[in-house]
């Protein structure tokens, strides 16, 4: 599994655009000291925050995760090209009880972005998260509480869910046993 290099093209896009990191940090809810942490590419910042960070500066959540699309019309990813995020931003993911691999990162302007999810029980808190478009889960491997609202559902392996993503939710294992998902997000 390879990493991302995503904190250098929320560097080059707040650049570009002459914000300092505090008008960033306003936008998205975290503070100037953890924007440059994150551009850094010293912590990760959720999936839930990289929507609103892409949704700031007016891209596709799929421009973080895109390296050079070749024209072809489709992209095929092997399993030993996935990109981890938890590589390249191993000290926040942890604490957020998750690690998460892109599933397509060349392609561009895509209108899904599919992520493999493994949820574990090392969450440090409980940190819940909404953001625009919709979002699909399918659980591969183990179980899985989610917690949609004022929901708990449980989905067990072959159980899916879509829903609105702009509902509050959070993800975590079911019996303190890690759990695997495919979850695609729109926005």
């Amino acid at each position: 599994m390879n990493g991302l290099d995503i904190g250098s093209k929320i560097k080059k896009l707040r650049q570009s655009r002459k914000l300092t990191l505090q008008t960033v940090a306003d936008e998205v809810g975290f503070s100037p000291a953890l924007i440059s942490l994150v551009e850094n590419n010293h912590v990760s910042p959720p999936i839930a925050t990289l929507s609103k960070i892409a949704k700031f500066f007016g891209v596709k959540i799929g421009y973080f995760f895109t390296e050079v699309e070749d024209g072809s019309g489709f992209e095929v990813v092997h399993a030993n090209q996935r990109k981890s995020l938890s590589t390249v931003f191993a000290p926040m993911s942890a604490c957020f009880g998750y690690s998460c691999e892109a599933l397509s990162y060349r392609t561009q302007n895509k209108k899904m972005e599919p992520f493999f999810l493994t949820v574990s029980e090392r969450a440090n808190e409980e940190i819940s998260y909404s953001h625009d478009g919709e979002k699909f889960l399918f659980v591969t491997e183990g179980a899985v509480e989610l917690i949609l609202g004022d929901k708990n559902i449980t989905l067990s392996e072959g159980d899916s869910i879509y829903f609105d993503s702009s509902v509050i939710h959070r993800i975590r294992p079911k019996n303190g046993k890690e759990g695997k998902l495919l979850t695609i997000i729109t926005r």
